[in-house]
């Protein structure tokens, strides 16, 4: 049986002396979305962090493709693409130069692969603007962009349709689904009701699964 891409077992969660999970089994593969649902405080932006590599479980064990997460660090900084409820830029950067920064973590991009990847996220022209100018939504764009650049397969995003308009939402959830099609992985939180799902889509429901 083929491992799975991205696994937790037995997976649990402390936070300020509160159990936010227990006993969290999942196992996800290539070509699947997981929408992490529940209220305030379940433990959303917690479990996506645990997944990726940012936190320590309180018990339990993350693993991508069947060895533990701890000896992959190497793996999963090649295979993770994060995104967090921030937009993670820093604003007297520009665009570009946020992005490249970003990308020289990792999987340096080209100015070209830049340019073409704030271009599809409607950013033409403001590649060179510092981003503490840009809107909230246009610095949400920055963001995003990197979702557009050749690399990871795993993503994990936190709220990534925040201070979208509606076209770019649109434009958001086709491409979080093209991707699954394409064998690709997305974990995401978010309060928006997704309109396009890909067929591996499943939901996780943490207000069902309170400790």
């Amino acid at each position: 049986m083929t491992s799975p891409l991205l696994e937790a077992v037995a997976l649990a969660c402390e936070r300020d002396w509160r159990m936010l999970f227990e006993q969290l089994d999942l196992r996800l593969q290539g070509g699947e979305m997981l929408q992490v649902s529940g209220p305030n405080g379940s433990g959303k932006t917690s479990l996506l962090r645990l997944l990726a590599g940012l936190m320590q479980p309180t018990a339990g064990e993350i693993r991508l493709g069947g060895r533990p997460l701890t000896q992959q660090r190497t793996e999963l900084e090649r295979n993770l693409l994060w995104i967090g409820h921030a937009a993670g830029i820093k604003g007297l950067l520009s665009a570009e130069e946020n992005l490249a920064w970003l990308c020289a973590l990792h999987r340096p991009a080209s100015r070209e692969a830049i340019w073409q990847a704030l271009a599809a996220v409607g950013l033409r022209g403001f590649e060179d603007v510092p981003c503490h100018t840009l809107s909230a939504g246009q610095q949400r764009r920055v963001a995003l962009a990197r979702l557009y650049l050749e690399g990871p397969c795993l993503w994990i995003l936190d709220e990534p349709f925040t201070a979208l308009d509606k076209a770019a939402v649109a434009q958001l959830e086709a491409h979080l689904a093209e991707h699954c099609r394409r064998g690709g992985l997305v974990v995401l939180t978010t309060h928006h009701t997704l309109s396009v799902k890909p067929e591996g889509y499943r939901e996780l429901d943490l207000g069902r699964r309170a400790a």
